[in-house]
């Protein structure tokens, strides 16, 4: 996995059929999504419960791309192997999730997985400074975590900038998670990111009989966030 700062697509498999996992991500990176994002709830850290390493490790077979696996779990560490091993190329954890994210992000790149951290709409970027060193990914989440299809956090943009320019020439990526469209997606690449995940936006009208739709819409996503890009 190389490090790059192209406009990434990663759609949420939370929004797809959990019935038909496997063709739903054919079918995505068929047409042509980057990564696939996995949203892992506890019913704990966040008010809902998806997926654990199971899951993830029979989905993996299906995926040519990247796995993106998004822990809103506390406690975190015992678990960070266990994905590892179901075969996670990203292991994102909560700066909130535990008192010792330093240890954390230590944890997950002894596995080999690239270490992502996950900053809520409510938390500052004062406590990620001391820790760029130790990831590859931050994850700023415009809707507060635990559900799909929620409304974009307009006050996170500000937030984006002000990562970017702290990131500096770090091989970082900015990861934006919730509420992207072809409408926000624009605000977000703009500010810095390149990494936009997207469930609702990405799955609606298609299905795995119906793949068309998933296409057009990360195109439509793509193309807008690429736009504002060159614009800025």
């Amino acid at each position: 996995m190389s490090f790059d700062r192209s406009i990434k697509i990663a759609p949420s498999i939370l929004s797809a059929d959990f019935a038909n996992f496997g063709k739903e991500i054919e079918a995505i990176e068929a047409q042509g999504c980057d990564w696939v994002h996995v949203d892992v709830m506890d019913g704990h850290f966040v008010p809902n419960l998806t997926f654990g390493p199971p899951l993830c490790a029979a989905i993996r077979k299906h995926i040519t791309t990247v796995m993106d696996v998004h822990l809103m779990i506390s406690p975190v560490d015992p678990y960070i192997e266990a994905f590892a091993e179901a075969g996670a190329d990203v292991i994102t954890a909560h700066l909130e999730a535990g008192p010792h994210v330093h240890r954390t992000l230590q944890a997950i790149r002894g596995t080999g997985a690239k270490a992502g951290l996950a900053i809520n709409p409510g938390t500052g970027i004062e406590d990620v400074e001391y820790l760029l060193d130790m990831v590859d990914l931050i994850c700023v989440m415009t809707v507060n975590p635990g559900f799909g299809g929620q409304k974009f956090i307009h006050s996170q943009v500000d937030k984006v900038k002000k990562l970017r320019a702290m990131i500096g020439d770090r091989p970082v990526h900015i990861e934006i998670d919730g509420g992207i469209t072809p409408e926000t997606a624009p605000l977000m690449s703009a500010a810095g990111a390149d990494v936009l995940v997207a469930g609702s936006a990405v799955f609606k009208g298609g299905s795995v009989d119906n793949p068309a739709p998933y296409g057009e819409n990360i195109r439509a996503i793509r193309a807008a966030a690429e736009g504002a890009r060159k614009a800025a």
